[in-house]
């Protein structure tokens, strides 16, 4: 994003832009300074002056003395931008942070633990019949951002709506499976069960009008309002649905006006006509009216997003025991900063009070640290005790469980429609590669041996990681640490590549492109690894490995144009289908193109898997899918890294919750 760029003169000293650090003023006479040129903020404007700043022995803060200029401000430094601002459709943690601050749902997770939940839009509810009814009452005196009251009809629009406008990329499977019945993952399957309609809207109102208004009706059937309550009917017992509820895409929005911006009519003889809306296309694309703390106040795409303060918030109780009842913070700004570098002086200079900070650059920021939080698993809870560095601007959260993962995914299929520059020739002459040079085992075999995991764990993770084993992470029900799995092996390497394409991969080599989205030097260091291995096999072997800007990136991944993609995965629920649908049925498998009798296979395994009686049953079923996953070498798997926040000392509020991001709920921050 386009940063409004201050002049950063001097960016190896801690006081650089903004405002000089209260926690580096000394509490008595510093006998050396130096005079250096930076950029301050005076009256309002930005001037160039010359300060005063203490060297040799460090100066001693006052007790108290980390103070914002600005504490009605909350700057966040990060990479990449939002793909869409409609919560039926965003299914990426960019877009997630947003609508989690604009929107309100039924329920919300109860601070840091993420298998409770307490009410938020829903004043109550109760289950019935043995786990398959669901009934919510809706809470009164609650207006939107434009004024309107909210209503129950509001919140049966939102989930139709949502389920009806479809898209197997959204996350609208993860109500489709609890409604309408395991293994179904787009509204269009219940007109074509086969699901030779999903994503395709002609196909689809094409249909005769019967089939499509029974389909509708068994959507509008599932989520009926009575009065002041709203019910929801489901196939079967869901455990997870309390927890799907919470999300970005159980966010409520205003009926009324969704469909003046265009939205579905709630009219079930036209749905047919909204079907297939993608990210881009729908009409909520750039506009929010929601219920909750934050307001939009502009989306500039490729710069940043600010929030504004819902000074008309309905809460007036803690949303838990100890927590907000509403925003402290005015403004929050997240800026798209792709560069490392500048990100890191925003740190220093303390015009960023968050900043992300890839994990192979720590050792650049913890000199910075004169706090340190360390995780207490026993106690679910962060221990905090200051460092030896007490001038120190930021406090460190670390060693906290993740529950996401980054992977490295083949394409078995490569779209090459219209021409398509990252495999080259298109064909096996040593210039390129054919769209299904990955359909052969024995490549995607040779690329796990060719991964160094050790390597990525020390450079990428600093050490802070483990080998993940299969498509689940440690800790899940089901998860196998004896399982099968590769490790780097050169050899192995070398004799799968003599093998892949009868020989001729290994007589003629082969070049394509690996992508990663810009800034991320995480993703970039796993192409390089496989870059720099392959070569070491053989010259011939040539990855090349480019940048792409964020919206660029996504859109490469679900057009299935990239050999390889590296991405990563945030759970939605904690819960192993979480992980096994979408690497091997759903998202991620769906943009690498999965051979038909692969993803029947799979689908199968997790279908019985997420239906299973009980946990024991579940999880032999995927010990089962973590075979297969080794043995047909779906993807390179990588690693899990523990957790790392920092930020400035002034900032409070912070807590860890594995499924809620730190920027899910600007609300629990404030600012001193």
């Amino acid at each position: 994003m386009s940063l409004n760029r201050k002049l950063y003169i001097s960016a190896s000293v801690l006081l650089i832009v903004g405002t000089i650090l209260v926690s580096c003023c000394p509490t008595a006479p510093t006998p050396v300074v130096e005079e250096k040129i930076v950029t301050q903020i005076v009256a309002g404007e930005e001037k160039i002056v010359t300060v005063e700043v203490p060297v040799g022995e460090e100066a001693t803060p006052a007790p108290g003395g980390f103070a914002s200029s600005d504490p009605s401000t909350l700057v966040y430094a990060t990479i990449g931008d939002n793909d869409t601002l409609d919560p039926a459709w965003n299914y990426e943690s960019a877009g997630d942070a947003i609508i989690l601050n604009v929107y309100d749902q039924l329920v919300t997770y109860n601070g840091a633990d993420a298998t409770t939940f307490v009410p938020a839009l829903a004043t109550e509810w109760s289950i019935e019949d043995g786990g398959q009814t669901y009934i919510f009452t809706i809470r009164e005196g609650v207006t939107f951002h434009n004024g309107n009251d909210l209503t129950p009809e509001d919140v049966e629009y939102t989930f139709e709506r949502g389920l009806l406008q479809g898209g197997t990329w959204s996350p609208q499977w993860l109500y489709t499976e609890a409604l309408f019945g395991t293994g179904i993952y787009d509204v269009a399957e219940l007109v074509d069960p086969s699901g030779a309609l999903d994503d395709d809207p002609e196909g689809l109102q094409a249909v005769d009008a019967d089939t499509l208004m029974a389909a509708c009706q068994q959507v509008t059937d599932a989520i009926e309002v009575d009065g002041n309550t709203v019910t929801f009917k489901l196939s079967q017992p869901w455990g997870p649905w309390l927890a799907t509820l919470a999300q970005s895409w159980g966010s409520v929005i205003d009926k009324d006006w969704a469909i003046e911006q265009g939205a579905w009519d709630g009219d079930c003889a036209t749905w047919q006509n909204y079907y297939g809306i993608t990210s881009d296309t729908t009409p909520l694309r750039d506009v929010m009216n929601g219920t909750g703390p934050y307001m939009l106040d502009h989306w500039t795409p490729g710069e940043e997003t600010v929030l504004v303060m819902n000074e008309n918030y309905w809460r007036t109780e803690p949303v838990f025991p100890g927590g907000p009842t509403g925003p402290s913070i005015e403004r929050i700004v997240i800026k798209g900063v792709d560069e490392w570098g500048t990100r890191y002086a925003m740190l220093q200079a303390g015009d960023a009070d968050i900043a992300g900070v890839p994990r192979e650059n720590v050792a650049q920021v913890d000199p910075l640290v004169s706090r340190v939080c360390d995780w207490d698993a026993a106690a679910g809870d962060f221990v905090c005790a200051d460092t030896d560095n007490p001038t120190g601007p930021l406090q460190l959260f670390q060693g906290h469980p993740s529950t996401s993962r980054t992977d490295a995914f083949f394409i078995f299929d490569i779209n090459v429609e219209g021409g398509n520059s990252f495999v080259g020739s298109g064909q096996l002459d040593g210039n390129g590669i054919p769209p299904d040079f990955f359909s052969d085992i024995h490549v995607r075999r040779a690329f796990n041996y060719c991964f160094d995991w050790d390597a990525f764990i020390a450079d990428a993770l600093v050490g802070e990681g483990v080998q993940n084993i299969g498509p689940l992470i440690p800790g899940m029900i089901g998860y196998d640490p004896d399982g099968p799995y590769y490790s780097f092996d050169p050899d192995m390497c070398a004799s799968e590549l003599q093998q892949a394409w009868g020989g001729e991969v290994w007589e003629k080599g082969f070049r394509f492109q690996v992508a990663y989205n810009t800034g991320n030097v995480t993703r970039q260091t796993i192409a390089q690894i496989l870059q720099a291995n392959l070569y070491d096999i053989d010259p011939k072997f040539q990855v090349e490995v480019i940048g792409l800007p964020w919206p660029s990136f996504l859109q490469a991944i679900r057009d299935s144009r990239l050999p390889i993609y590296v991405s990563g995965w945030q759970e939605d629920i904690h819960d192993p289908h979480n992980w096994a649908q979408p690497f091997l049925v759903g998202t991620y498998a769906a943009r690498q193109q999965l051979p038909e009798d692969m993803h029947n296979e799979f689908k199968a395994l997790v279908s019985a898997g997420v239906g299973a009686a009980t946990p024991e049953e579940r999880a032999e079923i995927y010990k089962q899918i973590t075979q297969k996953d080794y043995e047909y070498a779906v993807a390179i798997r990588l690693a899990v890294a523990t957790g790392r926040h920092y930020e400035q000392r002034w900032v409070e509020g912070y807590y860890y919750n594995p499924i809620y991001g730190f920027d899910s709920n600007w609300m629990r921050f404030s600012k001193k």
